[in-house]
């Protein structure tokens, strides 16, 4: 399954052809793996507005997102520095190959919050979770990065620190909320029409989509 990921993060999803066979050697060669952290948080409404411990999320998405929760996850996963560090060295002797190995970064960083996702429904068997959003998608913005990261104090858990355009150091980590109600939600905002790289995607612009 992360391979097929990794292709379809390089836009080869259905036309693998030989590509696939680079893939899985590639990932084979990966010793990293996923690591991650979450905490859990009660959830409170300020005029419909969700708040997790003093935490307000702004916008739509978050509150088509949380409506009927009782609590909300805050995670973070990451494939960590030594990772990027590799990636770096990488794009200096073979563009292609590190190409190939970013793809399949986003995949296991990916495959990390699966997995968190997971240790979750279990820990909360009674509850229905959310799809995962994060800041950035939809109109949560951005800037929303600075405190759930200081929230799960990432930069000593996993050493993940933010730029001061609030992108993530390692790239290769991703931040999400989660909802947890009593009835399952089927609020969806998956789609290019959510996506805050819907303007600048490449694969839109080559008449694709990511899948999600």
């Amino acid at each position: 399954m992360v391979v097929s990921e990794a292709l379809r993060y390089l836009g080869a999803a259905n036309d693998a052809g030989t590509l696939r066979p680079q893939v899985e050697q590639m990932m084979g060669s990966i010793p990293e793996t996923p690591r991650w952290t979450y905490r859990v948080f009660d959830l409170t409404f300020q005029n419909d507005t969700p708040s997790l411990s003093g935490f307000i999320l702004p916008g739509n998405t978050a509150k088509k997102m949380l409506s009927g929760c009782e609590k909300a996850v805050l995670l973070a996963c990451t494939m960590g520095l030594s990772f990027d560090a590799r990636l770096r060295a990488l794009q200096a002797r073979n563009m292609a190959a590190a190409l190939i190995l970013n793809a399949c970064g986003s995949a296991l960083v990916e495959q990390g919050c699966d997995e968190a996702e997971h240790e979750i429904a279990v820990r909360f068997p009674n509850l229905y979770l959310t799809d995962r959003f994060s800041p950035g998608y939809g109109d949560l913005p951005l800037s929303a990065q600075k405190d759930l990261c200081a929230l799960l104090d990432t930069p000593r858990r996993l050493g993940i620190t933010l730029t001061d355009s609030m992108l993530m150091n390692p790239s290769k980590s991703v931040t999400a909320i989660i909802g947890l109600s009593c009835a399952p939600q089927m609020a969806c905002i998956r789609g290019c029409g959510y996506c805050s790289m819907k303007e600048t995607c490449a694969l839109r612009k080559g008449g694709k989509h990511c899948g999600l």
